[in-house]
């Protein structure tokens, strides 16, 4: 069940169940065997499958990473194939002091000072992307889109903007500038996701295919060559997949569900940070315990694999809403496991949403993506929906400290990174 949003988001239950049907539709067609399972064992907080242990509930999750020793370099987890596909020492399969210190020179540099920094960049990039859909016209079929006579023009399709791709230059322009990389944004982001892609069948249950680790490796190669320092590979994974697969999805359910309308400055982080919840970029965590534990009464040994459902984990708020705040960061893990770039996410989004809002876009093609590490689209076109009549578009105030005009003043361009040979 899709709990009713509220406040200045309260929209009718069909169009929400209609947000909730389409979102459904990238799990199921991104990884059909491992989501049916997971949604035939929802309903029990941890269910023990030889030694896999599905961890569903919000309690049981929390538990597992803020109380249970996990092993981060064991096959299968993120730490494995980070340890074996770069040199090692990095956050996610580093232990004790140094994963602490690691986590906290990580934090400073994904905190608000990283947003105040990368906030121009990824705002240029809304803008010059979004441009397109200020383009005003008759629809094919003759209809006006702005309340404009349409009397002997040519009837034209509505211009139309891929998120999948704007969010793709959008996690490489940052990705560049947290990395300090010279290369092509939307090179690095395709390395990334690339590598993300040929490594993600470790991180979850099934068969292997023929071939893959070394497909895996040769990606990595390719992403590391990018890069200055080959420790920032696992950062410019997760932040480019996670924002490529979170954008267009979080757009899309915005559209569906009809959510355009109450959106604003004050109100957009609120609506980003309910979005990932329902969305869950990253629904699964594939950990290894490193010791005998005990989670919602299911005994776990050393070496079961679990599987945290964080996007089940989250959804509990539906049903139950005890902690609001606790649902909303369990799509960022919990304690010593919680992303750093939980901040950063959530602004990415809000910005989004708010470039977005002045055009009421809707969904006109959506496919799903296959390949790729986290559920997502391949492709997500949009159009202005605004009905006609309707005038001008104002949009929604800039955040402050931006530093660019608000509604759709179009600067020259997007800045971008020192040395990049992006056009």
């Amino acid at each position: 069940m899709t709990a009713p949003l509220v406040g200045p988001y309260a929209t009718p239950r069909r169009a929400q169940r209609t947000a909730r049907r389409r979102d459904r539709r990238v799990y199921l067609r991104s990884h059909p065997v491992l989501f049916a399972l997971l949604a035939a064992t929802r309903r029990r907080p941890v269910v023990r499958i030889g030694r896999t242990v599905l961890v569903h509930g919000t309690e049981a999750y929390r538990e597992v990473l803020t109380r249970v020793p996990l092993d981060r370099t064991a096959a299968g987890t993120t730490g494995g194939a980070a340890a074996r596909l770069t040199d090692g020492g990095l956050l996610f399969d580093q232990d004790g002091a140094g994963h602490r210190a690691a986590r906290r020179a990580l934090s400073a540099e994904l905190g608000s000072g990283a947003v105040a920094r990368l906030r121009p960049l990824w705002q240029g990039v809304l803008d010059e992307r979004l441009a397109v859909l200020d383009q005003a016209g008759p629809t094919r079929d003759g209809r006006p889109r702005d309340g404009r006579a349409t009397v002997g023009l040519p009837t034209v399709d509505p211009p139309t903007v891929d998120l999948v791709e704007l969010a793709r230059e959008l996690a490489g322009v940052t990705t560049a500038v947290l990395t300090a990389c010279a290369a092509d944004p939307l090179v690095l982001a395709r390395a990334a996701a690339d590598a993300a892609a040929a490594t993600a069948r470790d991180h979850l249950p099934g068969p292997r295919r023929p071939g893959g680790a070394g497909a895996a490796a040769r990606a990595a190669a390719g992403l590391t060559a990018l890069l200055p320092d080959s420790l920032d590979a696992m950062l410019a994974v997760a932040a480019v997949n996670t924002t490529v697969a979170a954008l267009p999805r979080a757009a899309a359910w915005c559209a569906d569900a009809g959510l355009w309308a109450g959106l604003t400055p004050a109100t957009a982080p609120a609506l980003a940070a309910e979005l990932l919840r329902l969305t869950a970029p990253s629904p699964v965590l594939p950990r290894v315990a490193a010791a005998d534990a005990t989670v919602a009464g299911c005994p776990v040994a050393r070496g079961d694999r679990l599987i945290l459902v964080a996007r089940h984990a989250a959804r509990a708020q539906d049903d139950t809403p005890a902690d609001p705040a606790a649902a909303t960061q369990a799509v960022f893990g919990a304690g010593p496991h919680a992303c750093p770039g939980a901040g950063l996410a959530r602004a990415q989004l809000a910005d989004l949403l708010l470039a977005l809002a002045p055009y009421r876009p809707v969904v006109v093609r959506a496919r799903v993506d296959r390949r790729s590490a986290l559920p997502g689209y391949a492709e997500l076109r949009v159009r202005a929906g605004l009905p006609a009549g309707a005038g001008p578009r104002s949009g929604p105030a800039r955040p402050s400290g931006s530093g660019l005009p608000s509604g759709n003043g179009l600067p020259s361009g997007p800045a971008r990174p020192a040395g990049t040979d992006a056009p």
